[in-house]
């Protein structure tokens, strides 16, 4: 019969509390990025309000000007390429708001993933587990990647699969590459639920 020894199983203590720290930092750097996110749609919707309004009233200024220059067409044809010079300006500065608008869109998609994983039950491949929070590890750049903390570890989960058959077969892959301890859990509102059969 197997048995641990008593500095092990301090040792384990260790990373299971050290692992409950790395994912409530990790909590708190989400909440902090649905915080500047927020910030950031707010500016974006103002920016844009304020945006319609110059173009509506140099629309309005424009149809204006154009009318009275309608009037006097011989004597104003200068105003009218007035105009049309700062229709371009504000043709092109429509389209560098729609370039910043479709930034903004890929990050709200990026939260919205985001906010769908901790909804919505998903199968994941865990690869490793630590006792200390790994930061060089957790990088914005790795958006399937699972972060939890299970006490007392901090566990580095692989795939965001709807499926178990899907993560089963993953996690056949990453044995095959040589990550022989993998295994299957499934999650739930941003914690494991239970730890799925391998097959």
């Amino acid at each position: 019969m197997p048995f641990i020894e008593e500095s092990d199983l301090l040792d384990l203590h260790k990373d299971i509390d050290k692992a409950q720290i790395i994912n409530e930092r990790l909590l708190d750097q989400i909440k902090y990025k649905n915080k500047d996110l927020r910030k950031v749609r707010l500016h974006r919707n103002i920016l844009l309000g304020f945006t319609a309004l110059f173009v509506v009233g140099t629309l309005a200024i424009t149809s204006f000007t154009a009318g009275l220059s309608s009037k006097n067409s011989f004597e104003n044809q200068n105003n009218l390429l007035v105009s049309i010079d700062s229709l371009d300006a504000i043709k092109t500065r429509i389209g560098n708001l729609k370039v910043q608008n479709e930034e903004l869109s890929l990050v709200k998609e990026f939260y919205l993933a985001k906010a769908f994983l901790d909804k919505e039950k998903v199968y994941s491949v865990q690869v490793k587990s630590f006792v200390e929070n790994n930061v060089t590890l957790a990088s914005e750049a790795l958006t399937n990647t699972l972060f939890v903390k299970t006490n007392p570890f901090y566990a580095y989960s692989l795939g965001n699969f709807e499926t178990l058959d899907e993560a089963q077969s993953f996690r056949k892959q990453l044995v095959n590459m040589g990550f022989k301890d993998a295994f299957v859990a499934s999650y739930q509102d941003g914690k494991r639920v239970k730890i799925e059969d391998p097959y």
